[in-house]
Parts: C-alpha cells; structure tokens; sequence
C-alpha cells in the first residue's frame, strides 16, 4: 500500500500540492519561511533602528484575532487490522514567526508582544512592562524563538486498521497597536506571536470535524475520501 500512496503523491509533488491547499484552507497562510499577514519582515530588537521610543508608552491594541495554521502533514500511509506504528514523517508546510512591525520609533519588540500577549490572554501578569516583571522570560515574546521540530516526538501508535495521516499545527496571534506618548506623539505598527503547538491524527477513510484535521485531509486524503468529503464511509 505504500508504493500505492507514493504513486499517488510523486516525489517532488507532495510539497507544492501541501503548499497550495494551504494557502487555500488556512486563509492565507503561507510556506516555510513566509511572513505572516501583516508582518513585512521580522524585526530586530528595535524596530526602527538609530531612534528610540519614549517611555511609559500606552498601548491601544485593535483587530486582535487568533487563527490555527496547520505547519506539517504526513503522507497517509496504511496498517491492516491489528494497527502498529506509524512511521511517516511530517513535513512542512508552514512556519510560524513572532514578528513586529513599526512605523516610526516603537518599544522592543519584546515589549511590544509581552503588551500583545497580556491583551490576548496568552501572558498571564500584572506587570505594566516586560522589563517590570521580576526577570520573567516568555518564549511568546521572542523574536528569535524558533517553532518546535516537527518529528521530534517520535512515531504514533494506533490499535486498528485505517488510512492514516498525523498532522501538527500552531495558534497564531496577532493585532494592530498604536503606541501614543505623553508629549502627543504616536507610532502604528502590527505584531504577530505564536502560542501553542499541537498535533493530530486521522484517518482518511473516516470523517473528522476538527478544523486542523479538515485542512490535513483536504491536502492529502485522496479527492473522495470520507475525511476529505467530511462524511464516513464506514456509517
């Protein structure tokens, strides 16, 4: 059944298929390496170089919205009835980037997602500012914080027979602040930051309702399979 698969899915073409259905069922989410929407690249440690921000700042965020974006599928790959190990890579389709974006002299970027991620509920503090919070350190906040390995975890295991694919995904978050000092100035800028990182598995020939396992299936369950139709062939 693996060469059937592999038949189905040539080398090569796997990953510009994975990459189109992405961008078509995430909303626009792109490949590795891509900006997240709204980002125009990621940012150093201040967004404007050579100026800095006045301090005391108040932040007014707007548009903050949180999306899961699927960042790595596995070929299907097919046990008999007493199941086993699943031994299929994950690749890549997506990666996730904390970014911040400024027009004019803004915070660190550090400072900036720790104002996000109080505004979201990611960071649970009362600190005004990063810098007040007794020496805590949030991977949310780093602009340098690489997305976990897909494949670190190893294999799964299933106990019965099926088309199986694992997949793994993040939750993004993101918004528009406006950053005003007390003198009346004011910079405009856009965030992005990652929160969690998760995983799943389905099976193709089964339907499935949770909106990551949807996006796997519509990329690499066959056209007519029940999880790609969202309806089991099995009832």
């Amino acid at each position: 059944m693996r060469g059937t698969i592999r038949g189905a899915w040539p080398a090569g073409l796997i990953t510009a298929a994975l990459l189109t259905g992405l961008v078509a069922c995430t909303g626009g989410a792109k490949d590795d390496g891509a900006k997240p929407s709204g980002a125009t690249g990621p940012a150093s440690a201040s967004p404007v170089a050579g100026k800095q921000a006045c301090t005391n700042g108040t932040y007014t965020w707007s548009g903050v919205r949180t999306a899961e974006r699927l960042t790595g599928v596995s070929e299907p790959e097919r046990l008999g009835k007493d199941g086993g190990r699943l031994t299929y890579p994950l690749a890549r389709v997506y990666t996730p980037h904390q970014s911040v974006e400024a027009e004019g002299p803004a915070p660190s970027s550090s400072e900036v997602l720790f104002s996000l991620g109080r505004k979201a509920g990611v960071i649970d503090s009362d600190a005004a500012t990063l810098a007040e919070d007794d020496g805590m350190t949030y991977s949310f906040t780093d602009v340098n914080a690489k997305a976990p390995e897909l494949n670190e975890d190893g294999t799964d295991s299933v106990d019965g027979a099926g088309l199986f694919v694992r997949y793994a995904y993040t939750t993004e978050v993101e918004g528009d602040f406006r950053y005003s000092c007390a003198d009346g100035t004011a910079v405009l800028g856009h965030a992005v930051g990652w929160k969690t990182d998760a995983g799943g598995l389905l099976d193709c020939d089964r339907s499935v309702t949770e909106a990551m396992a949807r996006t796997a299936a519509e990329l690499v369950c066959a056209p007519g399979s029940a999880a790609a139709k969202h309806t089991d062939s099995t009832a």
